[in-house]
């Protein structure tokens, strides 16, 4: 029986809804959720804030904070990230710190993400960035099975369902 701990990163450009669909599925598998927002040190957050696109010198540290959170889980336990996790080079840098951890990719398209971050009130990340978000992505392929995708059109509860049902392949028993 596998009795390791659920590591889940819900990745995706800043404003596709990381952090809603992280704290659900957190609260609907009973983990612990934390926003890897709250994992940037202050410099890099008061460069988004000044609309500052981060370079991966500053994203090195945040990532391995974010392997290192995961890696604590508990064998009886497990952890859920909201991290944008945009290349597969950020994605292999967690895993190395973590161990086993499965990543749900949101996928949207630019305008939908555009509409839904100049709607949203109080956060650092600057819809100007959102362009360096997507030149940044590296979408995850084939060869990385620990991904599973999920368009973000849907509602978020129906996503949760979605995204259930395609970990209990990488997760069951565990789930």
């Amino acid at each position: 029986m596998n009795t390791s701990p659920v590591r889940l990163i819900v990745m995706g450009v800043s404003g596709c809804g990381k952090s809603t669909m992280a704290a659900a599925l957190a609260e609907r598998l009973g983990l612990a959720m934390v926003d890897g927002d709250d994992l940037h040190t202050p410099e890099s957050v008061a460069k988004m804030r000044s609309g500052i696109a981060l370079q991966d010198d500053d994203r090195w540290p945040w990532l391995d904070r974010i392997g290192h959170y995961l890696a604590q889980s508990s064998t009886a336990q497990g952890r859920v990230v909201a991290c944008s996790a945009l290349k597969r080079v950020y994605r292999d840098r967690i895993r190395a710190q973590a161990g086993e951890v499965c990543f749900v990719f949101l996928d949207g398209d630019f305008a939908l993400i555009e509409q839904r971050m100049q709607q949203r009130v109080g956060h650092y990340m600057q819809p100007g960035l959102l362009d360096s978000q997507f030149r940044t992505l590296e979408k995850p392929q084939a060869d990385e099975p620990d991904v599973v995708r999920l368009p973000i059109t849907e509602p978020v509860h129906d996503m949760v369902a979605q995204a259930l049902t395609a970990l209990q392949v990488h997760l069951s028993p565990a789930l």
